[in-house]
């Protein structure tokens, strides 16, 4: 079954999305999810002049030989444009294989091995009163974890602390200039990114006191989650989540930037509270050393980074030796292509642990028509043929793409941080 065509779409419904649109040479259509967050033209580029000339002829049932191909074919491996490239390509070849099946994707990968995939929603405020009025909204949704983010006093903003807090929960993503509630996605449409403050001294000073008045607000069972973002030395890092350890968190998130995986050995050494690790991480060799010594608990990456669905299973299967689960990444930057892959994958292996959810803007909803639905805390695959995404083209067309950005962080002094 030969690959006749290969579409970069690019739309800006509520934010920027790239999808990749494969099609054979008897009519089916598979998509994929290509959006990466502030550089989406770059992979819009990479695909259409360097992968879609390759495709083109290819025998859409060779799922593996067209990643091989793709991966070790290219001198230049790994990274985020690399591995987006790659995920667009088998998912669509994914989504064609059970649409040829007349099966739902999760059957491929072995069927269901739970009923769907446990989500955690974004709650947050500048202060307390807003950010239990967010908890208390996103448990009226039917979330049934929350991850807890909060302003910290003597900075503006913040990451994860929403731009509008009077604002609806769960409403516009707000991407790009959008003055609505955003519980994860910062990007802003801009020429260059918006620049913040940020204090590590303050922010381990307020953080632990705020996760004792969230507890004592909403009790012990209720499963709480806390992204740190990566800004963190190794000894802050241990010095967070050994706070943190009477609040009994689900995860402790990013504690520390990823690149230098031995340091996650020193948080390992002081602290119990879980880590979660990885949504910066492309392949399965950005884990070896953090699967076999154990650092962390669950991996973050999202399909569309991490080479598709047949990358992340790998990834996933390696995890289990270690009785590592999954914590797939899934904000608004991962369109509903990419969120239906990792609901589809989540469902089917056996070490799943939760899934990020953050409901995508009306806009974004109309151009995908996404069949997936959000019951009960859970997120459950549809039942019709592959991915159960359509994509819209005609609607699409009526959001072009605009420059957005997601904010980059300075110390108090001004010189750079990471965000």
């Amino acid at each position: 079954m030969r690959i006749t065509s290969a579409d970069v779409l690019v739309a800006s419904p509520g934010r920027n999305f790239v999808t990749l649109r494969i099609t054979t040479e008897d009519g089916v259509v598979g998509l994929g999810d290509a959006t990466l967050n502030g550089r989406e033209l770059a992979v819009a580029a990479y695909l259409s002049e360097h992968v879609v000339p390759l495709l083109i002829g290819r025998d859409a049932h060779r799922i593996e030989d067209t990643w091989q191909y793709l991966y070790r074919g290219a001198y230049w491996r790994r990274g985020p444009v690399t591995m987006a490239s790659i995920a667009a390509v088998d998912t669509a070849l994914w989504d064609i294989k059970a649409k040829v099946a007349g099966l739902p994707l999760y059957q491929l990968l072995g069927g269901r091995s739970r009923t769907g995939c446990l989500t955690y929603g974004h709650a947050s405020g500048a202060e307390l009163p807003e950010l239990f009025d967010s908890v208390r909204a996103h448990l009226e949704q039917g979330y049934r974890a929350i991850r807890i983010q909060t302003g910290v006093p003597g900075l503006g903003s913040v990451y994860g602390v929403a731009s509008s807090p009077n604002a609806v929960a769960g409403a516009d993503a707000g991407a790009g200039g959008s003055t609505a509630r955003y519980d994860h996605e910062p990007a802003r449409r801009s020429a260059v990114p918006v620049e913040e403050q940020w204090d590590t001294r303050a922010y381990l000073r307020h953080i632990p006191g705020v996760f004792e008045a969230v507890r004592n607000e909403f009790g012990p069972e209720l499963p709480l989650l806390h992204d740190a973002h990566h800004r963190l030395t190794p000894i802050q890092a241990a010095k967070l989540g050994k706070s943190l350890e009477p609040y009994d968190l689900f995860w402790l998130e990013d504690v520390t930037p990823a690149e230098n995986q031995a340091v996650l050995r020193r948080v390992r050494e002081h602290t119990t509270t879980p880590l979660a690790i990885g949504e910066v991480f492309n392949t399965i060799w950005d884990y070896r050393e953090l699967f076999e010594e154990q650092l962390i608990d669950y991996v973050r990456s999202p399909v569309t980074h991490a080479g598709g669905i047949t990358g992340l299973r790998r990834i996933f299967d390696y995890a289990a030796v270690y009785q590592i689960k999954s914590g797939v990444h899934g904000p608004t930057d991962v369109s509903p292509v990419g969120l239906a892959a990792a609901i589809h994958l989540g469902v089917a292996i056996p070490n799943f642990g939760i899934q990020e959810y953050m409901k995508h803007s009306p806009e974004t909803d109309e151009v995908f028509r996404p069949g997936y639905r959000f019951e009960d805390g859970l997120l459950v695959p549809g039942e019709e043929p592959g991915l159960g995404v359509d994509y819209d083209e005609v609607l699409a067309e009526s959001f072009p793409y605009q420059a957005a950005y997601l904010p980059v962080n300075r110390l108090l002094d001004g010189s750079m941080h990471d965000w």
